[in-house]
């Protein structure tokens, strides 16, 4: 345990290099140094200030609505199918009630040619029949896909509209069944926010009925293929119909601008097919009256006054210069599956973080200072050795922390501080077992090589056992929980960099260079 080859020692201090370096930029507040990296400490929401919201994912309605199309579908199935030379009937009408699609046959002996009819709209249905009722849903597999389908693709797009510049380095988890957690360090404007995700986003094209006047100011009932909707201020309404020509789902762009007239306005860019869908939309619908609906509102109504060739349209209506900028972004980041509903919401201000920020400061600093005196009074010289490695331990967990931009939160630094402790307690393990060697007449060197062998099983049979605590907080945690197991697990694995290496190569230089005949504890 005394020797030391030259590789061994160069692996040292590039580590105590490599630690340096990457934890400077720290120190220096906003300034850049050429050959320093740019890599430094992410601060959590609360140390940084910021908001947190939890979000439930509105699965159930649009389970409801997958349905009402598999409804449709099946309504159209039933019009060009016939069984037994006859068309299918069915009384009631094809409706969806809770997670299913109901109607009764009037025929009830063709159920099973119904069944297999409906089973090839979709091998993930499940059909059943008491007496010519018929329930159709989908089976708890496909149910279970459909939810981790439908979650996946609301973070996906709750990270692209919260951080489409990859700046804002917001921790986005799911939690539960439906449920998402949004924490955005240092956010100023969570109102903002909550308008960004409060929207699904989904823009669809229509034609206006144009047996109705636009603005509809009647009150009579829209026909069959038709519906009422209105603008976004509820003031205006339009008699559009129902089906869609176009969805945004074909777009490629979006960017706020200005109309000829000087008002905000949102540029719309398509993929080569939405472009040539528009072209076709445009040019058959020439003079007619053009409906952009976005999440069931009515945005603007333009008349069609000319082919549209370049699928680049613009939105007009009464935005604001933000209201476009976000419903560009909102278009630009896709349509939500599903609505969100805020179920959660905390704000930490700045100066709150701050607070904890200096608190952790002093709980650091005087850890540190109460640990170096510590080991000092009780191991002189070589607890010196160890406070010096010490300081190197906490240097070193700055500079991991910082290279791979883990978020450092109020339990993190309490990882930290408790590393400390850890940090000397293989030191003590090792000078003792020094101290009891040296009692029983070993000289200097047989003592500090028996002590570093001797001890080295037990540091790493408590150090592991701690390392594999902090993984399964890491794995099963959530939040400050994982910030904890973060700064815990670096904490360690440094710890044992300087108890094993650092501090035994420093003790062993002395005593190379000294040869002392005796120890002093």
């Amino acid at each position: 345990m005394l020797n030391f080859s030259y590789l061994k020692i160069t692996f040292i201090a590039a580590i105590c290099l490599f630690a340096v370096i990457f934890s400077l930029p720290n120190f220096m507040g906003d300034k850049k140094v050429g050959f320093l990296p740019d890599s430094r400490v992410n601060l959590g929401l609360d140390l940084q200030g910021g908001s947190y919201l939890l979000l439930e994912v509105d699965f159930k309605t649009y389970l409801k609505e997958d349905l009402q199309s598999v409804a449709s579908e099946i309504r159209t199935v039933f019009r060009d199918e016939k069984v037994n030379d006859e068309r299918i009937g069915y009384t009631g009408g094809i409706n969806v009630i809770g997670e299913k699609i109901v109607f009764e046959l009037i025929d009830s002996s063709i159920a099973p040619q119904v069944t297999a009819i409906i089973k090839e709209i979709s091998n993930e249905l499940e059909v059943a029949n008491i007496e010519g009722k018929v329930s159709v849903g989908y089976n708890e597999k496909a149910l279970e896909q459909m939810l981790k389908k439908v979650m996946d693709q609301s973070i996906e797009i709750v990270r692209r509209r919260v951080d489409e510049t990859g700046t804002r380095e917001p921790d986005i988890q799911r939690q539960g069944d439906n449920r998402i957690l949004l924490q955005v360090p240092g956010l100023s404007d969570p109102d903002n926010l909550k308008e960004i995700l409060g929207k699904t986003a989904k823009l669809t094209f229509h034609l206006l009925d144009d047996s109705f006047p636009h603005p509809d100011t009647t009150r009579t009932p829209v026909p069959i293929g038709t519906k009422r909707l209105y603008s976004e201020d509820g003031t205006a309404a339009f008699a559009v119909k129902n089906r869609v020509l176009l969805t945004g789902e074909l777009l490629t762009g979006a960017s706020s601008s200005f109309d000829q007239f000087g008002r905000p306005a949102v540029n719309l860019t398509f993929n080569s097919l939405g472009a040539k869908k528009f072209a076709g939309i445009t040019k058959e619908n020439l003079q007619k009256l053009f409906a952009i609906v976005l999440d069931g509102k009515v945005l603007t109504a333009p008349q069609i006054k000319s082919v549209i060739l370049d699928g680049k349209p613009q939105i007009t209506g009464n935005f604001t210069t933000r209201e476009a900028s976000n419903l560009a972004l909102l278009l630009r980041a896709g349509a939500l599956p599903a609505e969100l509903k805020i179920i959660e919401e905390r704000t930490v201000g700045p100066s709150l973080g701050a607070d904890s920020i200096s608190a952790g400061k002093k709980a650091i600093a005087v850890g540190i200072v109460l640990v170096i005196v510590f080991m000092f009074a009780s191991y002189g010289l070589f607890g010196l050795f160890s406070d010096i490695a010490l300081i190197l331990n906490m240097v070193l967990i700055l500079a991991v922390i910082s290279v791979f931009g883990a978020t450092l939160t109020l339990p993190g630094i309490a990882g930290i501080v408790l590393t400390m402790g850890m940090a000397v307690d293989a030191n003590v393990l090792i000078f003792e077992r020094i101290r009891e060697e040296i009692e029983n007449g070993k000289t200097p060197f047989a003592a500090v090589d028996n002590g570093f062998q001797h001890a080295f099983k037990t540091i790493i049979d408590s150090n592991t056992t701690t390392l594999m605590a902090a993984l399964l907080l890491y794995i099963f945690g959530s939040g400050p929980i994982k910030g904890f197991a973060v700064t815990l697990s670096v904490g360690i694995l440094a710890s044992m960099f300087s108890a094993i290496l650092l501090t035994r190569l420093m003790v062993v230089t002395w005593l190379k260079k000294k040869r002392p005949t005796k120890l002093a504890f």
